[in-house]
């Protein structure tokens, strides 16, 4: 299987400790890059997501943000230390008598630390539920990559099927057109009223058929052709190799465009362009 570079994923956390939300999204990047957005107390986090990401994937900007909702959290029960507390009425009350003015303010005795205490939330444990989380977001993620990368692996095996199609166009056409040259060659030399030596005409020909014979960019383009549908079906990240054969298609088909002295195969070179640009363009999504 091939994979896109181009592929989003989202998963919803729901636990006793609240909410949460992972998304992750790639576009396409000659490399692996990766970027985060976390919640402050889950930077942490940062280290292990990268390599989790390192082991799945090779290209690509991948962004990958966290959200949690801290509603649960904020509404959690408050424990009050009742013995701290009246500790600390009584001191209070003790220091009015003393100083014979005053008013005991309540808030203050709840501002006392260790008065007020909030059960502290276990991040060890929330933090290995969003790394769970993580790797089934991963999952959906690099299986949606999958599946872009299939829908694009059959577009350029279209393409690739239509390169195939025009150099086949071209191969059948070139003994006519080489007769073609030949026949029009013979008829100038008839308009100028030449007779020329049968050796020299025989050298002449030859060496034209020889500036116009297409046979070897059109073995190669068939070669490339093979080796680019092989590369396909073996799957994995592959973008870097199918590019570099774009490179050799686009070559070859130069060549026969440069040697062309007929308008079909003109037309069949300006054919093959397109077609490679519009792999090439496809390519690029690739992992």
């Amino acid at each position: 299987m091939i994979y896109s570079m181009t592929a989003f994923a989202r998963i919803e956390i729901k636990k006793d400790w609240g909410d949460a939300v992972w998304e992750i999204r790639s576009v396409n990047q000659r490399y692996l890059e990766n970027f985060f957005r976390l919640p402050e107390q889950f930077r942490g986090l940062e280290n292990a997501l990268r390599e989790k990401l390192r082991q799945n994937l090779t290209r690509g900007k991948i962004e990958c943000s966290l959200r949690i909702d801290s509603k649960k959290q904020t509404a959690t029960a408050l424990h009050l230390n009742q013995d701290l507390a009246s500790q600390v009425i009584q001191s209070l009350k003790w220091i009015k008598d003393q100083a014979g003015e005053g008013e005991i303010n309540l808030t203050d005795v709840l501002r006392y630390p260790g008065v007020v205490e909030t059960p502290e939330q276990d991040v060890d444990l929330i933090s290995q539920d969003l790394l769970n989380a993580f790797d089934q977001l991963l999952q959906e993620f690099i299986a949606m990559r999958g599946r872009e990368g299939e829908k694009l692996k059959d577009v350029i095996q279209q393409r690739l099927d239509g390169i195939a199609v025009e150099a086949d166009k071209v191969r059948l056409k070139m003994p006519e057109i080489l007769q073609w040259q030949r026949e029009r060659l013979l008829s100038r030399f008839e308009e100028v009223q030449i007779q020329p030596d049968p050796t020299r005409l025989e050298q002449e020909l030859i060496l034209l058929a020889q500036r116009i014979d297409v046979a070897e960019e059109l073995d190669r383009l068939q070669m490339h052709i093979k080796e680019t549908s092989s590369i396909l079906k073996k799957g994995g990240a592959v973008g870097r190799k199918l590019d570099f054969m774009m490179q050799e298609l686009n070559r070859e088909s130069n060549t026969l465009a440069s040697k062309s002295i007929n308008s079909e195969i003109t037309a069949s070179a300006v054919e093959l362009k397109v077609l490679i640009e519009q792999m090439r363009e496809q390519i690029q999504n690739l992992e």
